[in-house]
Parts: C-alpha cells; structure tokens; sequence
C-alpha cells in the first residue's frame, strides 16, 4: 500500500524513555497495514543485537546497520514505502537530506533518537530533523532520582555524573546512563 504523501515523524525524547519501543510499535502497523517496511541503524549501536533495533525493554524489529546515512538511499528496497532510521543522533547532518528525499518520494520516514546529549545539548542532526517533521512527539522516562518525569539523560562515571567535556558519544546502556528530571541532571563544568 503506497502513501499519497511522504512525510517525516520524529520519535524523541531521553534515554529510557521508550523511543524504539514507540518506533516498533509504528512499524508493527504499518506491516499489519501491508505497507513494506525497511528499518535502518547505525552500525556504532551494536548494544543488543547487530542487525536489529531493540529496546531497552526487549521488543525487536529486523534492521539493517550502516555506516552512513546515504546508504539507507543505496539499499532501498523499489518496494518500500515505510522507512525507519533508529538513533538517527549518531548520524551526521547527510542523514537530514537523506530524510527529506525519501519524504519528497512518498514515503513515511519515521526517525527516532536522542534530541539532547548527556550534556543537555542539542544532539546532532536531531534538531533539524525536529524542524522539518510534519510530527514531532517527545517522550519522557522517569527520573531516577525524584520519580518525576524525565527528559535529560545522565551520564554517570564511577556512579559519579560525567564533565561536560567528556567525549560526546559513547554507547551504553543502564550501566553507563539514567533518565533524570532538569532538577535532578548534573553536567560539572570545572
């Protein structure tokens, strides 16, 4: 089933907030929907499994990894009209273009990943990717600390918050982050 319009959908929000577990949900649909379905990660995410996405809380969708975004373009399928690209934050800006020209084409590019980095900074291409979404929905997890919800991820270093001029991307899970509310994220700077 082929979609009249192509259009972008941005899945974002902190870690652990259910990002993936929304991005399979949509993608379950979609093939119940008949809609032919390809997923897209970058290879850098191999925390679960190399060739699918999954979810902290364990719900899986076949993926293929890549090493750019232009190869998402390369290995499209002539059939495809529903794409999905997980952790789009570790993608440089190509992966905007990349977006918008499958959008231009028809088809339903759902986009999921960290909008802010372990900073509190706009992470990546993820900004952009926001601006130019016909659908943009943030979830939260729930801050570690107080129970609240949270929208930062923290980074801990020997159970200690990490400094702000720690490197950017280092790929990890429970072991290395948390979901904290503003209140409670720490980012020491000295």
């Amino acid at each position: 089933m082929k979609h009249h319009a192509g259009s972008i959908e941005v899945i974002t929000g902190s870690m652990f907030s259910g990002k993936t577990d929304e991005l399979i949900r949509r993608l379950r649909r979609a093939t119940i929907a008949r809609q032919k379905v390809q997923v897209f990660k970058p290879a850098i995410d191999n925390r679960y499994a190399v060739e699918k996405v999954t979810s902290h809380a364990g719900g899986d969708f076949a993926a293929l990894p890549i090493l750019r975004a232009a190869e998402v373009i390369e290995k499209l399928d002539p059939e495809t009209t529903v794409v999905a690209i997980d952790e789009a934050q570790f993608f440089n800006d190509e992966v905007i273009d990349v977006a918008q020209s499958l959008a231009d084409r028809g088809m339903r590019v759902i986009v999921a990943g960290l909008d802010t980095d372990f900073r509190g900074e706009p992470f990546g291409p993820m900004p952009v990717l926001m601006a130019k979404a016909e659908v943009v929905d943030k979830l939260h997890a729930i801050c570690m600390v107080c129970g609240e919800p949270a929208c930062r991820t923290q980074r801990l270093v020997n159970d200690k918050p990490a400094r702000y001029d720690d490197p950017v991307v280092i790929v990890g899970a429970s072991e290395l982050y948390e979901a904290r509310c503003r209140q409670h994220h720490e980012v020491p700077r000295d």
